[in-house]
């Protein structure tokens, strides 16, 4: 078995006639940390969007351990283990902290097994177990960020698609975020994440990959990305071609 746990090839998608995607290709190794990074509008979070059936991709070939997922749903794709935590607050403000959990659980039909997945996360955020019966709305960004990545955690995920869990943290906590995600890698999940914060994202990554235009423009060790002296243009409005 690859040790690529999520691949695309040449995959072309975008919004309408807009092209957003344009032939990009690049895997995911299993267990790490692969991080997406580039100007506004390259194209990171729709990659996460094509991945999880939420656009469907014009050209395509993805495949999730060698095995094509192109056209399954996101329910579909939840069940083989592959969990989507979009950008920005993704949850209900009025429902409690195991509430929410409940229903990021809703797609296991074994209820006992719920409870103890549900006890599980808890245990993993002690800060969450604390705040169970409070509503989602008055925990902290900190705290609803946790809340979001813990209800993704209940289906045991393969592979963890993240877009942006700094948005909107203070840096103690996003430091916390990137550690619990680095984390998670150690056990054995493949953690694909979209993050404009790129110094700190590449310090706890594996791999990066750097888009331009809805193309992979520097594909490498995260390291190794990062003291790229072409990762400026992206920042800049330049295009990695220009930059020597």
């Amino acid at each position: 078995m690859s040790d690529d746990v999520l691949i695309l090839d040449r995959i072309v998608a975008g919004y309408g006639a807009l092209t957003i995607l344009d032939g990009l290709t690049f895997s995911a190794p299993r267990g790490q940390v692969t991080t997406l990074i580039g100007a506004n509008g390259a194209g990171k979070s729709t990659v996460l969007k094509t991945v999880f059936g939420l656009v469907r991709p014009r050209e395509d070939d993805i495949r999730l351990d060698g095995v094509p997922i192109v056209g399954q749903t996101p329910r579909e794709l939840l069940g083989k283990g592959l969990v989507f935590v979009p950008q920005g607050r993704n949850l209900f403000p009025t429902l409690s902290v195991r509430h929410s959990l409940e229903l990021g659980g809703i797609t296991l039909a074994d209820k006992a097994l719920l409870r103890r997945c549900i006890d599980a996360v808890l245990a993993r955020f002690p800060r969450l177990a604390e705040r169970a019966d409070q509503q989602a709305s008055t925990l902290s960004g900190g705290e609803q960020k946790m809340l979001e990545i813990g209800r993704a955690l209940l289906l045991a995920p393969r592979v963890l698609l993240i877009d942006e869990p700094s948005i909107g943290l203070a840096p103690k906590v996003i430091a916390e975020v990137f550690a619990l995600l680095r984390g998670l890698a150690g056990e054995g999940v493949t953690v694909v994440m979209v993050e404009q914060n790129v110094k700190s994202a590449l310090t706890i990554s594996d791999k990066a990959v750097a888009l331009e235009q809805g193309r992979v423009a520097i594909e490498g060790p995260a390291q190794a990305v990062l003291n790229d002296p072409r990762i400026g243009a992206f920042f800049l409005g330049g295009h990695v071609a220009a930059v020597r």
